[in-house]
């Protein structure tokens, strides 16, 4: 078990990230406050040493994305219709960039997760390889794929 000195210095540095990751998995801000308190609570509970900050990072994304995948293969969850599909409410952010966000989100899980840890965090494609746990020429492939599946529906040329 963690200090609470420990838990909140983790949460300070690493509460964006977690919450982003969520919204990419699960389009929903109540179920991302919910796994983001999931994701801290096995922070604080576990007692797994760290080798750096970087493995603590790659540490959350892993146990963020496995509580999202959770999430969406629970029953509750086929059994739900999200508020934003029974009314329409205002965009909160401006045309063009809820454009690009709808159609990111539009993509596949892989592609969505390869595009939000490449683009949104930085990561190199070896490093997502040991991140996802997959080869870094498929990381490649899915970048590549993902980018020709966004140009078709935003319809453009550039990346």
């Amino acid at each position: 078990m963690r200090s609470e000195q420990e838990v909140n210095r983790a949460v300070d540095q690493y509460a964006d990230l977690v919450r982003r990751l969520c919204m990419v998995h699960l389009k929903n801000h109540a179920d991302t406050e919910d796994i983001f308190q999931t994701v801290f609570l096995k922070y604080a509970l576990s007692s797994v040493p760290f080798a750096g900050e970087e493995h603590e990072r790659v540490w959350l994304i892993r146990v963020t994305r496995n509580a999202c995948r959770d999430l969406l293969k629970s029953f509750f969850r086929s059994r739900t219709v999200a508020l934003e599909e029974l009314a329409d409410l205002p965009a909160p952010l401006p045309p063009d960039h809820r454009e690009v966000l709808e159609a990111v989100l539009a993509l596949p899980q892989k592609y969505r997760e390869a595009v939000y840890l490449h683009y949104y965090e930085g990561y190199t494609a070896p490093q997502m390889s040991r991140i996802l746990h997959r080869n870094t020429n498929t990381i490649y492939t899915l970048l590549t794929r993902a980018r020709e599946m966004l140009r078709e529906k935003l319809g453009g040329e550039e990346d």
